[in-house]
């Protein structure tokens, strides 16, 4: 049973996740063992059946979320997996061909351009900015936040439109949070930067080298990440856990990696133990229609469209097991695709 002061946290989603699943009720399962869970989508998720799991159990959608204590019952061992697989919001097509691909093309050169050239006066002002950001606010770092949003703000606006639901679940600027969404594309982090938070992310350290916007990147104090040092890694996550003490929010893409084909991967456990040490809210956030503007490999396109952000309720994991965050979580950032595979195990 979840402890009495996350009440506002993990237990609260039980009736957020019945109105947003409640055309769901009665077709969907949660097959349930003491290693694996499997909910299992209708006739739109044909190509992603090929998810198994072995299943000793199952009992109906509508009573596990009756029950708190049944949220996700991930195993406690240390190799725990939360995998999840997502069908597309939108339709995908086998790839671009033609006058498509030479338009996404012109579209991406477009872009690039004008973004580039959007940063360089703005990085100017962060230059000039940098001493007195250094003194006077030294890890939450607002006034280059501000400067990262208006650029990210300019350069989407002629070429997508942002849409974001549940606005009023995001936290104050003023709250440290541990923020964790999907990854799709590129064009992710441009889209998040919408949602007007001062939060650092995490990036590889080679994107720091990228004249004027990695530079800018360094400025605002985002955090490097080498990803095949081990001791880089360790390293992340203190810098997150101190960054949160200070009173900054970290931004996570719990997958590690962009996919390729939409498809929800597993989540590792690093975010949700850094916001467990910290004792501070994990933010779930779902990211709609990036991968169709930019897919993941084919960062040269871009095609037109619309970004949706859902930003769902806030769960509280100051008290409870990262393993258990991890998975609610899993089941909150995909829950809106409303077509989807869960597998934790």
């Amino acid at each position: 049973m979840l402890q009495k002061q996350a009440g506002t946290g993990i237990c609260a989603h039980r009736s957020y996740l019945k109105a947003t699943l409640g055309h769901l009720r009665g077709q969907r399962l949660i097959r349930a063992s003491c290693s694996a869970q499997q909910v299992a989508a209708p006739a739109a998720l044909q190509r992603a059946r090929t998810a198994s799991c072995s299943c000793s159990r199952a009992t109906a959608f509508n009573t596990h979320l009756d029950s708190c204590s049944a949220s996700i019952a991930c195993s406690r061992r240390s190799n725990v997996v939360c995998q999840a697989a997502a069908a597309a919001a939108m339709p995908t097509a086998d790839g671009p061909s033609g006058l498509s691909k030479v338009l996404a093309n012109i579209r991406a050169a477009m872009f690039a351009a004008w973004t580039f050239t959007l940063a360089i006066p703005l990085f100017i002002i962060m230059m000039t900015l940098a001493l007195p950001v250094l003194a006077l606010d030294k890890f939450r770092r607002l006034a280059q936040h501000f400067v990262n949003n208006l650029w990210a703000i300019a350069s989407t606006t002629p070429f997508y439109s942002v849409q974001i639901e549940g606005r009023e679940n995001l936290p104050s600027s003023s709250t440290p949070a541990v923020y964790v969404a999907n990854h799709q594309s590129f064009m992710d982090i441009y889209s998040l930067f919408h949602l007007q938070r001062p939060f650092k992310f995490i990036s590889k350290t080679s994107n720091f080298l990228i004249p004027i916007v990695g530079w800018s990147m360094f400025l605002t104090g985002h955090i490097m990440l080498n990803r095949v040092d081990r001791r880089s890694q360790l390293k992340c996550l203190q810098t997150c856990i101190e960054m949160l003490s200070r009173g900054a929010s970290c931004l996570f893409f719990p997958e590690g990696t962009r996919s390729r084909d939409k498809v929800l991967g597993g989540f590792k456990k690093g975010a949700f133990s850094v916001a467990v040490k910290a004792g501070v809210p994990v933010v779930p956030i779902t990211l709609l229609g990036t991968g169709d503007i930019m897919p993941s490999g084919r960062e040269g396109q871009m095609y037109g469209g619309a970004v949706k952000i859902v930003v769902h309720p806030m769960i509280q994991a100051a008290g409870n097991n990262a393993d258990k965050v991890r998975c609610w979580v899993c089941v909150t950032v995909i829950v809106s695709s409303r077509e989807v595979v869960l597998k934790c195990c």
